[in-house]
């Protein structure tokens, strides 16, 4: 079944995580997409109640995980070749340990989108 990551392709923390997992995180059909990049997905996002400016979405069929949960799952399903993929799934696969760190993410994605002139929120951006 397919496994689709959508994330903030505006933050160069997550797009760097995002490609890295796309070519040597071992996990067979995952798909990544730029959920900055994709108005579409987006809106579809938002209407689910998981909206991207909290965090990357993970989706296989009917089931979705968001934020440290989708960090996690896709942790757990990693077989990495690159070393750095191989702490970060350590680290991330478990819930807890997910959940208590996801915070700084997110806190360092908030810094590195500000100093590129970005929007916290996606669809604002759009606004400007």
């Amino acid at each position: 079944m397919l496994l689709t990551l959508i994330y903030d392709g505006g933050c160069p923390f997550c797009r760097e995580f995002a490609l890295r997992s796309e070519l040597q995180a071992g996990v067979p059909n995952l798909r990544i997409v730029d959920g900055r990049a994709d108005h579409t997905i987006r809106r579809e996002l938002n209407a689910l109640g998981l909206p991207l400016r909290n965090g990357a979405v993970l989706i296989e069929g009917e089931q979705t995980w968001h934020g440290s949960e989708a960090i996690a799952e896709l942790s757990r399903r990693m077989n990495p070749s690159d070393p750095l993929l191989g702490l970060l799934a350590k680290l991330f696969s478990d819930n807890q340990r997910s959940a208590l760190a996801y915070p700084a993410l997110l806190a360092a994605r908030r810094l590195a989108l500000a100093t590129r002139g970005l929007s916290v929120d996606p669809d604002q951006a759009r606004s400007r």
